[in-house]
Order: C-alpha cells, then structure tokens, then sequence
C-alpha cells in the first residue's frame, strides 16, 4: 500500500483496506531458465526462457500498541517467533512474507499487548476462518472466480421504479441440517432458486454470514468481519451461491452489523490492549446486548467497516446491503434522550457517500426503528443517504390493529391509516421479518385474532394489505407457511406444513401476490410520489372498512379490506372513474382457504355518487376478514 493508501486507512476515508491487511498470496520469480524446445528438422535450435516462480503469502497487521509480533500457524507448529513480522509504519502497521504457504492453512497473529501480555488474536482481514468452536484464522485465495452474471449486473439498478419483493432467509435453518452438517452454499442455492421464483421473490435477503462464533446470535455478533461462514463453505463457494441466483434473475441483499461485535477474545475487543475498535470510555464500551461497540467516531475504524462492505459488494455481487441498528448508530445506544452520535452519524453519511459513488447500483438499507429525520435523503441536502428505511412504525402498528378484537377496532383506525401520513417523508420498505417471530413474540399466525379459522383469514388479510400498501416488500421465510411456532434457527422450517391444504393455500397466495406485484405497474412505479394513491375509504372506523386506489398510466388498482367478520352481500365503495372493474384478487377463495364470497363477474360503476364524496359508486360482495384486489378495466 503506497503512502497516500496508508494515509486515507488511517483518516478513516478507505474502502479499500481489504486490499492490503490481512493475508494476500504473491508469486516471486526465483530464476529464469534457458529451454530447449524439439528441434525441427532442417531449423536452426532456439532457447526459450522458463521463469520458475515461488508461492508465499504477505502478512499485514495493524496493531499500533502491539510489539514481538510474529505469525504463528499450521507450517510453524505454531512456535513464537519462527515467523516475526517487522514494524514497516510508525503507525503499527506490520508485516511479512512466508514463502510455501497453501489454501486452508491456519494461522493467528501473536504478539505482545499494551497490557504487557502475550495474546494470539484471529486477523481481523481474514477471508477465511475456522469454524466454530475453533478460532484460527486461514489463507484463502478469492482471485480467479469465473463470474456468469453480466446481463444480470449490467441491468440492475437501486430498484426504485421497480418491484422489490424480498425473501429473507437464515442459511442454516432453512432447509436445516443434513447427518448433523450444514448445507453448503450450494447445497441450498439448489432448493432455494426454484423455491424463490416460484413464489415470486425478486430478491433474497441473506442474514449476517460474516464468521461468528455462538450460533444463537444468528450472525448479528461477527469475529471475522471478512470471513465468509464457514458454516456453509469458502468465500468460492458463496461467490457461487451469488451468481448461480443471479443468472436465475434474483437479487441478493447482505445484512451487515456495523454497530458491534462479539466479545471473544480472539477477536476484536482489547485488540492490541488497547481500545482499537471499541469505545474508550466505559460508559459506551459495551452494547445494550452484552456485546463491544465499535466507535465508529475513530478513522481506522470507519475504513476497517467501510472497506468490508466494499469487499462484499466487490467480490461477491451483493446487490443491496442492509445496515443492522440504525438506530444505534444515530442515537447513543439508540437511545435519543442520550443524544445524537455525531461520530457515528459522519460514519454512515460517509459510508453510504463512497459506496454509492463505487457502485452507482448498489442499494443501501436501513434498519433503522428512530424517528430520526433525512435517513434515505440524499447527503446533499444533509441526509444519511440511505436507498431505503425498514418501516418499523408501519409493522408495529399494523400488528397490533390485526391483533384487536373487532369490537374494538374501530377506537385504533388511525393505526392503519397513520403509515399514510408519514408514508413520503422517507423511502420506506415495509418488512414482516425474523425479529417477528422469535423471544416469545409468536408467528404472524399467532399475532392474528380469533379462532383457527378466523386467524388464516386474517393473515391473508395481512399479506393483501402488504402487498397493496406503497413501499417495497420484505417477508422471514416461513411466513409463507403460516406455521404456530416460532422460529428456531437450530431447526429446519416445518415444510411438512405444506401437506396440509390451510398452510399450503397462504403459500399460494404469496405466490399470486408477488405475480400481480411484480406486473402491475401501480404497485412499483413512482410508488414515492402520493399522486399515485388516493384514499377511497379512510373515516369508515364504525364498520372497520378500508379502500385505496393506487394508479399508474393504465395500471389503476383499487382495493378493499374488511376487518371484521361481518359478511356484507352487497356494500358500496365510492370509485373515482366510471367503467368496469375487474376482481383481479379475492383472499376470501377457496383456493387460498377462504368460502368463495367473492365477486367474479365484472363490476360496474353507478353514477350515482358512493361513499366519501367520490362521484361513482361500485356495489361489491365483501366476505368476512375480506381482502379485495380490483382492476380498472381500461376499455
């Protein structure tokens, strides 16, 4: 690393820092000989030159308050000292070449700390690591990865006028193990790609698979923040998983923790004695989850994150990133009575700056649950310049409106009608994710009211609501299934739930949803600009019925929720045009486990004024926790 690279690691501006620290094959010339090729009857002999070549690794470290550092590892039989590492920067930056050094080999960093200890610490650039419980650190060598996803890369975008319907997923326990072994990477992309476009996903979001230690922590407390799982096979090997769902036409979001980290002592925390990485002062150290804090207010830090990011997205494809605990980073322990973070704030302003100026695509996410002001507003007119905002306020309250009793319903109706309100003050994506269906919270199933029955309506319900509602899509697996127990990432999700016509159905509707989702325009295109949507019924809180219409070009939607159990044989919707409409979606069919109260035939309008001083009227068969998709018939 020139001078100049060195200088912008160090004053936080990198994202490059992969490309120097950590463990980095090289070949050396060693000699050149002369050969003599077959000598051809008739032609005079040539010489040739043979260069005959060398394979070692160059070591990196930065540890500023570190001394005696030596690379210990498998070659070594792991002797202090066989393999010292000079001081090549003031800064405490070290290194050193081993020659001989193959794939997979192990090996740690040992060193002498501030504290006067002698610690072996995991490399914190490592591509590779072993899996837990071990905790080394190995060579790998991710150059050389024939890539097949051109026509997919050179097309995607920050899908902000396309539809973005994503499948979030835990590797290991969506199809589990097999003889008590992870899948690979592989393994599951075989099962997955099928799965996800049948269903209709455009995207998979993948949870944390930077290297972690405890399996309950789903990845959300990393050691390894360049280490690819090893749970399920070698950076190769998801470059694979990427590409292969990549040529299928589905895109792959990284969730990434930039907050903290686990507080192994291998790992990160007291790196070099000191406070490299984490808080200084003892008050912000430790998260409110028992874990080190990065103080994302310190440059080496910012490159170190930053630089990780840029690792994935470079190496590895990702077409969006999803930051974890925005809020923590706004706030101080996301905490806004504590203040705001200004460090932390910088920190992500730059982040999402020189990613998005690297990779123009690249769409950055965040999981933020603040009501902090300017998250996905461009840096320019001093936002965060993030691409989307997880609508939390959206889920908690949509939620609790489906888990009311109807009788009281209609004393909460601006929990449904409040979203609205706020709706385009940010980008905002609407997600039913894993955080919803664990610690005692139940499924979605579960959250829902009323008896068996009752609950499958309203869940179709639901998922009608969050496919009509503006904003992009997010769904944990499983929810498609409809499954009374929560999640439990030791165990395989319960897909013999699909044998059973009531859970198969609400995959079904999944299914259909993202169909219509993803080919009408009206649910994608300029879905931030409120000159697409119009309320149709909004002050109904009585009768606890609902109607919008969202409309673009000819695509012109309208649709109709009733949330209570009262069936209506015939009611009426105020409509802005006069025509025909067409049941394009009924939740109530037998095909999705309802009683078949839905319209069929096409509906037409009746001058007189409806509901709501809308100047048409349309009179429709609206079924008991009820959800209706209906299409302007553009003649």
């Amino acid at each position: 690393m020139a001078y100049g690279m060195l200088y912008d690691y160090l004053t936080g501006q990198s994202i490059d820092g992969f490309r120097y620290f950590g463990a980095h094959f090289i070949e050396d010339v060693v000699e050149e000989i002369d050969t003599l090729p077959p000598i051809e009857k008739g032609k005079k002999p040539t010489s040739e030159k043979r260069k005959i070549t060398r394979r070692g690794v160059v070591f990196r470290l930065y540890a500023p308050l570190a001394t005696d550092v030596s690379v210990i590892g498998s070659w070594n039989n792991w002797q202090p000292g066989a393999n010292t590492m000079e001081k090549v920067d003031p800064a405490g930056v070290f290194e050193t070449t081993i020659w001989g050094l193959e794939n997979y080999d192990s090996y740690k960093f040992h060193f002498l700390d501030a504290k006067g200890n002698y610690v072996d610490k995991a490399d914190p650039f490592a591509f590779f690591s072993e899996l837990r419980p071990n905790s080394c650190s190995r060579l790998f060598n991710i150059d050389g990865f024939i890539w097949h996803d051109k026509p997919y890369m050179n097309n995607r975008s920050r899908n902000f006028d396309r539809p973005m319907s994503i499948y979030e997923i835990h590797l290991g326990s969506w199809l589990g193990k097999i003889e008590n072994r992870f899948l690979s990477y592989e393994e599951i992309a075989d099962y997955l790609i099928p799965y996800v476009k049948e269903h209709g996903y455009t995207h998979v979001e993948i949870m944390p698979i930077t290297q972690y230690p405890f399996d309950g922590s789903w990845g959300y407390q990393a050691t390894g923040f360049y280490s690819v799982d090893s749970r399920y096979g070698n950076p190769m090997q998801l470059m694979s998983f990427v590409d292969r769902l990549h040529q299928a036409g589905i895109g792959v979001i990284l969730d990434f923790v930039v907050v903290h980290f686990a507080p192994d002592p291998f790992g990160l925390i007291n790196f070099d004695g000191s406070h490299v990485y984490e808080y200084d002062d003892p008050a912000n150290t430790f998260s409110q989850w028992g874990s080190p804090q990065f103080d994302l207010g310190k440059d080496p830090v910012r490159s170190f994150l930053m630089s990780a990011i840029a690792y994935y997205v470079e190496y590895f494809h990702f077409d969006g990133v999803r930051v974890d605990a925005v809020s923590n980073i706004i706030f101080w322990d996301g905490n806004r009575s504590r203040g705001e973070n200004s460090g932390a704030i910088e920190f992500v302003k730059r982040l999402n700056g020189k990613l998005h100026y690297r990779f123009p695509a690249l769409m950055m996410i965040a999981e933020d649950s603040s009501d902090y002001s300017g998250v996905t507003h461009s840096l320019e007119y001093g936002g965060l310049g993030f691409d989307y905002k997880w609508d939390l306020g959206w889920m908690n309250d949509t939620l609790k409106y489906y888990a009311l009793d109807p009788v009281y319903k209609k004393y909460d109706h601006n929990k449904l009608t409040f979203s609205m309100a706020y709706f385009y003050s940010e980008n905002f994506l609407l997600p039913l994710s894993h955080d919803e269906v664990v610690h005692g919270k139940g499924t979605l199933i579960n959250k829902m009211w009323g008896d068996y029955d009752q609950k499958f309506a309203l869940l179709r319900n639901l998922y009608v609501y969050m496919f009509a509602h503006p904003g992009k899509k997010l769904s944990f697996m499983g929810n498609e299934l409809a499954s009374f127990d929560e999640w439990n990432e030791e165990k395989s999700l319960p897909w013999e739930l699909k044998k059973f016509p009531k859970h198969d159905s609400v995959s079904r509707l999944v299914r259909d949803l993202n169909r219509i989702y993803v080919n009408e325009e009206a649910l994608s295109f300029e879905e931030y600009n409120p000159s697409h949507f119009n309320w149709l019924m909004v002050d109904n809180s009585n009768q606890s019925v609902f109607a919008f219409e969202r409309r673009v070009g000819k695509s012109h939607l309208v649709f109709i929720f009733n949330m209570t159990p009262v069936y209506y044989e015939q009611y009426d919707i105020g409509v802005t045009r006069a025509g025909q409409y067409i049941e394009l979606f009924n939740s109530d069919k037998d095909v999705y486990g309802g009683w078949n109260q839905y319209n069929g035939l096409p509906l037409d309008t009746i001058s007189t004024s409806g509901p709501e001083n809308h100047p048409f009227r349309l009179t429709i068969k609206l079924a008991a926790f009820g959800a209706i998709i209906l299409k302007y018939n553009e003649k």
